[in-house]
């Protein structure tokens, strides 16, 4: 499907422009006019961050969490701090493109860019027409050593866990393992035993009335859905926790969900083999209040 491209020059994160101004740093470019010199280093290295949004009937999920999400990622690679105001503005001129009913993506990326022109910006729209059928069929998932210890991300600042960068070859490599192992998706785990998330995902673990998501110290993406779906869950009279969670906590849950911004909350049917128990009446729940 085509998607709407909307190129921005950078503005300074603590400047202050008026509307006008704003309005004049983005421009909508073909989405087939190249944006990238072949001396970027977001193509070239995979330097550079992303954030993807969901939105539904012309609104857009959790845009401050995104935000301050993509200016944290920013930070972890020594990027300029992203305008904020800039930003707003220009998933605002993307949504008002898009279609007003259904559901839709949205793609904000920062590269570092070159050394003469510094970091390349846009912002993408995509209307989006398929079904989710895995939001009540579920999926099958394999748990995957993603090779470090859980603490890697206060020992080891510089590996980047924590923030979303562009560098996804080994999320993508462990899917088309998960493929090759007759699995649909991919739970993480440490080398000290401890359940991480999926490539693109969080993941939720439920033992009776209590739901818990690892805890993002431990070197794991801060969920923006998982946030949103805590706050339902405890108005739903769960218990809800940020906790290490120990791989072998998933082959002994009632329930596991992976959750995103645009497949929303997917339920786990097997881990490695073995049959877990789902809640389609809560996942449904979850799904229509992330819709909301």
């Amino acid at each position: 499907m085509t998607s709407l491209v909307l190129l921005l020059d950078p503005l300074p994160a603590d400047t202050t422009p008026t509307h006008v101004e704003l309005e004049s740093t983005m421009r909508f470019v073909a989405a087939n006019e190249p944006i990238l010199t072949a001396l970027d280093a977001g193509a070239g290295r995979g330097d550079g961050i992303f954030e993807t949004l969901g939105a539904h009937d012309g609104q857009v999920r959790g845009v401050d969490a995104h935000l301050q999400r993509l200016a944290a990622s920013a930070e972890k690679l020594d990027l300029p701090a992203p305008h904020s105001d800039q930003w707003r503005s220009a998933i605002v001129r993307v949504m008002a493109e898009l279609p007003s009913d259904g559901q839709a993506s949205i793609r904000l990326t920062i590269t570092r860019g070159t050394d003469a022109a510094g970091p390349t910006c846009w912002v993408t729209g995509t209307a989006i027409t398929a079904e989710f059928p895995e939001r009540t069929a579920g999926v099958r998932v394999v748990t995957l050593s993603r090779g470090y210890a859980n603490d890697v991300g206060e020992s080891s600042p510089w590996l980047l866990v924590g923030a979303k960068t562009l560098s996804y070859a080994i999320n993508m490599a462990a899917l088309r393992e998960a493929k090759r192992r007759g699995a649909d998706d991919v739970v993480f785990t440490s080398t000290d035993g401890f359940a991480l998330e999926g490539p693109t995902s969080s993941l939720l673990v439920r033992k009776g009335n209590t739901i818990s998501t690892p805890a993002i110290q431990f070197g794991i993406l801060a969920g923006t859905t998982q946030a949103d779906l805590f706050g339902f869950l405890e108005g739903e009279g769960f218990t809800c926790d940020y906790r290490k969670i120990k791989v072998e906590e998933l082959h002994q849950a009632d329930a596991i969900w992976l959750v995103s911004s645009v497949r929303l909350a997917i339920p786990v049917t097997e881990v490695d083999g073995q049959t877990i128990s789902t809640d389609l009446g809560l996942t449904g729940r979850m799904n229509a209040a992330l819709l909301s």
